[in-house]
């Protein structure tokens, strides 16, 4: 199994009987990469904040799951960049005396980076064996993954249901190939034990 994160398998998707389609996937999921709103992003496509967690509850460990994952990573490090600034150089904060700023000092908060950091880790993705084709994305990996939603099969199972029958496909056709060698070999030696007689 060997696809490129750049290279998404092209199918055609079967109409959606709950309205989500490529489309509005597509759209849900740009717009939660940039706002990390699933009530902004749902109310963008056209469908409710609901039916967003219904899909990604029925497609759990699929590409739209996985493409959701990494939308809200998109941003995560920027996030995490600023907390650790915040705990590293603190934040002003002023001091006033009946109404008049007297002066500032410094507040230094490391609870706020450990949490960020640690919550980090609950946006990684379960592990995949190396021949799943989820094995092939990382968790961050937002725009190949939003590329798979929207030119892939909507199921992993039917991106590896796709690959084995091209695959049997193609070993047909050696099969077929091999055989009219053997044949055409096969007619040779009879011919050639033929005239030794």
């Amino acid at each position: 199994m060997s696809t490129d994160k750049g290279t998404a398998l092209t199918t055609t998707h079967a109409t959606r009987h709950d309205g989500w389609t490529v489309a509005r996937q597509s759209l849900f999921l740009r717009e939660l990469a940039a706002s990390h709103s699933v009530k902004r992003a749902a109310k963008a496509a056209g469908m409710s904040r609901q039916s967003a967690y219904g899909l990604r509850a029925r497609l759990k460990g699929e590409p739209f799951d996985l493409a959701w994952t990494a939308a809200l990573r998109c941003r995560f490090d920027a996030l995490a960049e600023a907390a650790m600034d915040r705990a590293l150089n603190g934040v002003e904060v002023p001091h006033f005396y009946r109404g008049e700023l007297v002066g500032t000092s410094r507040r230094y908060d490391e609870r706020l980076t450990v949490a960020l950091l640690a919550m980090r880790e609950r946006f990684r993705g379960p592990q995949r064996f190396s021949s799943h084709p989820a094995a092939a994305f990382d968790a961050e990996d937002f725009g190949p993954l939003l590329a798979r939603v929207e030119t892939g099969p909507e199921t992993w199972r039917e991106e590896i249901r796709a690959e084995r029958e091209a695959e049997y496909a193609e070993d047909e056709g050696d099969a077929e190939e091999a055989g009219a060698e053997e044949t055409d070999g096969g007619a040779a030696r009879a011919v050639s034990v033929w005239r030794a007689y």
